[in-house]
């Protein structure tokens, strides 16, 4: 028996109308206060948004990017890990250890520390789920452990210099040509699967915005992709270490948003209980959490490391501060089940940028420490609001 084609009914498409009076105050808040801190110091000091310093901008935003991605999962599962900054300290004094002292090649270098960064995770992760200890206390203890070992493996000394291939990881450029070429791809991409998401509503019944804003969200990532790519062209190109951050951002974000992984560990984190009952390994997860969140903090390790070409017994110091800021300002909520890896991604880059236009403003560097710690009171305290009032 055939099936005549024309008898066959296409899904109707229903469009959903874009109400700007609705957009969500807590996901477009942090964009709105990136730009007015943008506006504010580039008024204040005409150098801020010259192609120079937005590359050092988005230099100096690497290490707590890579770190916040991890930290993400970690908060939205309901823990939190204390000991990424000390981790991010002894994971680059064992790649400069094994590059400068014992002579190893980048490859092995980058493979050992990685390696060293998910063993350290799996520790961490069995005390926290299999033997119920608290993350907080696990990663409080590990925070010393790590730091110590930092100093002993060193013995107080600075490991320097690196070879040239291993400071490529947080020093390099990607040429302007190459650079060209990654965005149109990046572009391709990126409206390739904005009409395929579109096309898989359509397909199940769900509202889809019409054509015409699809249009305009495409031609504004094109845009975005072009500007930024040309102003770090004025400059030496994208810095590795950016491009690093888009690589694993991309990838954690479809980890966490289209996988079943992902959306167990927004389950756990969102009602622990529910999600045992629903047949959920909550042991498993919030291990492979851990060992992703360390294995991130590695990275971070060996980019930092890279870019001042040195390992110092310092290096990492208060970063998991950083790195919990970024994810609280960009919309994780710290009661968990909340929280996205762009959203964090904004958070750090609104942190490096209070960083970079007050060192600009020279501004005294307690001052910086008050202004970043009264923001994080108040991201918190947003939260709670936001929630608060959803309640009611």
């Amino acid at each position: 028996m055939s099936t005549n084609p024309e008898t066959v009914k296409q899904p109707a498409v229903k469009e959903k109308k874009i109400n700007l009076f609705t957009i969500d105050i807590r996901a477009y808040s942090m964009i709105g206060a990136l730009l007015i801190i943008w506006i504010l110091f580039s008024v204040l000091n005409d150098t801020f948004l010259t192609p120079r310093n937005l590359s050092n901008l988005f230099l100096q935003m690497s290490v707590t990017s890579i770190l916040a991605i991890g930290m993400v999962l970690i908060i939205v599962s309901g823990q939190i890990d204390l000991s990424v900054g000390s981790l991010v300290g002894l994971t680059g004094g064992v790649a400069a250890i094994l590059n400068v002292w014992l002579g190893w090649d980048t490859i092995p270098v980058i493979i050992a520390t990685v390696v060293l960064g998910a063993l350290i995770g799996l520790w961490q992760g069995w005390w926290i789920a299999y033997r119920a200890v608290p993350a907080f206390i696990v990663t409080l203890g590990g925070m010393l452990i790590f730091r110590g070992i930092l100093t002993g493996i060193t013995g107080s000394m600075t490991v320097a210099p690196l070879s040239p291939s291993l400071k490529i990881i947080g020093q390099g450029y990607v040429t302007p040509a190459a650079g060209l070429i990654m965005g149109a791809i990046a572009f391709i991409l990126a409206v390739y699967f904005l009409i395929r998401q579109r096309n898989a509503r359509i397909k199940y019944g769900f509202d889809v915005i019409s054509i015409n804003w699809t249009l305009i969200a495409s031609v504004g990532i094109g845009l975005l992709i072009f500007t930024f790519i040309y102003l770090m062209n004025q400059y030496q190109g994208i810095p590795v270490p950016f491009i690093t951050v888009i690589i694993l951002a991309v990838l954690f974000h479809f980890i966490a948003k289209k996988t079943v992984f992902g959306r167990q560990v927004y389950a756990i984190g969102g009602n622990p209980e529910a999600a045992v009952l629903s047949g959920i390994n909550m042991k498993r997860r919030i291990l492979l959490v851990f060992v992703l969140g360390n294995t991130l903090a590695a990275i971070a390790g060996l980019v930092l490391t890279a870019r001042v070409n040195a390992a110092t017994v310092g290096a990492g110091n208060m970063y998991e501060l950083d790195a919990i800021a970024a994810c609280v300002i960009g919309g994780t909520s710290l009661m968990g089940g909340i929280g996205t890896i762009p959203g964090a991604i904004i958070g750090a880059l609104v942190m490096a940028s209070l960083d970079n236009g007050m060192s600009i403003m020279n501004i005294d560097a307690y001052w910086q420490l008050i202004v970043k710690g009264s923001i994080l009171v108040l991201a918190v305290w947003f939260d709670i609001y936001s929630r608060n009032k959803k309640k009611r």
